[in-house]
């Protein structure tokens, strides 16, 4: 057709053409743009006419790249500052060897404002003196199917080399894997183990939010949590820690070096107006830990750890909180505040091998219900919080380990005030065969 003869043409007609030329050269722009990615790869000596660093490798790539690193020993400290992918080649074969050096990778949106887009996956990470990965200030990262023990090296001088920004982090130097100010980001499938602390994720550089963290096994990790939600409140300002996701991990072993180090996972404020806010714990199997399975810490006033939800875990043979936290036994979940919390919700969750399931010691209102309490003394406590007053909490629809409810013979029971705890179940929640173990009390 004759450009003459396009002029002769309606002008909605005209517009319509027009309108699909401007779609066919964005698409051939987008195809130009995606045929412009590239994989690399990485190998020992630089064999195969690959990069002999991981490190020269990212420095080489263009944003959207693959990095494919073959296996070997590469000692590195890793830092990423564009989107690209980094992947080994075989999984746990590929091994990063920080010693003596900081982290094992760093995802740097602190100095690359607006860094997104960044994958880790099949490493084996070891031996950094503080992270094994440390991710600041970015999002839509994905740290999955990695392997990191022998991390945070540096605990016993404390932590040389920690960036300044770290807050409150000298007594584990920040954990294996350690996310601050990040979002959209999913950390799934990795193994952490035999590291100072496992999973950190805190605001210390900036609000860190709607991140998913799944399916991890994280165990023997002695000096801290297995998975930490750590608000620290700088004077400048406060970022918080809202609408994450910690949903099934395997959380075994961690805290037990001494009383009082770590629980399965923490919610905690270094306040005051400290924000842990919003979160979903869920399927989780929390076992062994030297503090509670679950434990809220809020030590100071204007904190924010409300609105928090426990989900269908798994609980058992956790260690009792300590200092003002502290709980009369062993505990599953400690809900702890200085400051109010309210809007805490705890649905569907196994408890055993404890001595006491739930203890509240806060001004605010818990609700717990269709939980199975079947510790060794006490379903749920009720306690003043250190002086600072004793809230409510609705506990019913529970199944207290026998039919006749809390107190009765076989069963656990209610300690302290203000516990509505009537009706409960008669049969664990989900037996259908008893009408759902609901009963008439």
């Amino acid at each position: 057709m004759s450009y003459a003869h396009q002029n002769h043409l309606p002008t909605r007609r005209r517009s319509q053409m027009r309108a699909l030329i401007l779609v066919c050269a964005v698409l051939l722009a987008g195809s130009w743009q995606q045929a412009k990615a590239k994989t690399l790869c990485v190998a020992p000596g630089g064999a195969y006419g690959c990069y002999a660093t991981i490190q020269s490798a990212v420095n080489a790539a263009s944003a959207g790249d693959v990095i494919d690193v073959t296996p070997g020993t590469y000692k590195e400290d890793v830092v990423i500052g564009k989107p690209l992918s980094l992947l080994a080649l075989f999984p746990d074969t590929a091994i990063i060897d920080a010693s003596k050096l900081s982290n094992g990778v760093y995802i740097d949106g602190f100095d690359n404002h607006g860094l997104a887009s960044v994958e880790v996956a099949g490493f084996l990470i070891k031996n950094a003196v503080n992270e094994g990965i440390l991710i600041a200030n970015t999002s839509f990262v994905t740290i999955r199917d990695n392997r990191l023990f022998g991390n945070n090296a540096g605990l016993t001088s404390g932590c040389p080399g920690l960036p300044s920004y770290e807050l409150d982090e000298a007594f584990d130097c920040g954990e294996a894997i350690h996310l601050s100010a990040v979002d959209h980001s999913t950390i799934a499938n990795n193994t952490v183990e035999r590291n100072a602390g496992g999973i950190l994720v805190s605001d210390d550089t900036g609000p860190t939010h709607d991140n998913l963290i799944s399916g991890n096994t994280v165990s023997d990790n002695p000096f801290d949590c297995g998975i930490t939600l750590a608000s620290h409140p700088s004077t400048a300002f406060v970022a918080g820690i809202v609408h994450n996701t910690i949903a099934e991990n395997f959380v075994s072993h961690n805290g037990f070096q001494e009383p009082g180090a770590g629980a399965g996972v923490g919610i905690f404020s270094a306040g005051p107006g400290g924000v842990v806010s919003g979160n979903v714990i869920a399927k989780n199997t929390l076992v062994n830990n030297g503090l509670p399975g679950i434990a809220f810490h809020s030590h100071d006033p204007f904190d924010n750890l409300n609105d928090n939800q426990l989900v269908a875990n798994r609980i058992s043979g956790n260690g009792a909180d300590t200092d003002d936290a502290l709980t009369p036994g062993t505990t599953g979940i400690n809900v702890f505040g200085a400051t109010p919390i309210t809007g805490t919700l705890i649905v569907e969750n196994v408890i055993t091998d404890q001595d006491d399931d739930i203890v509240v010691k806060t001004a605010g209102h818990v609700e717990a219900h269709l939980n199975s309490l079947l510790g060794r003394k006490t379903g749920l406590a009720n306690i003043n919080a250190n002086g600072a007053g004793i809230g409510t909490v609705s506990a019913t629809e529970n199944w207290w380990g026998c039919p006749a409810g809390p107190g009765g013979h076989g069963c656990s029971t209610t300690s302290g005030t203000n516990i509505v705890s009537t009706p409960w179940l008669v049969s664990p929640f989900g037996d259908h065969d008893n009408d759902q173990g609901r009963g008439d009390h």
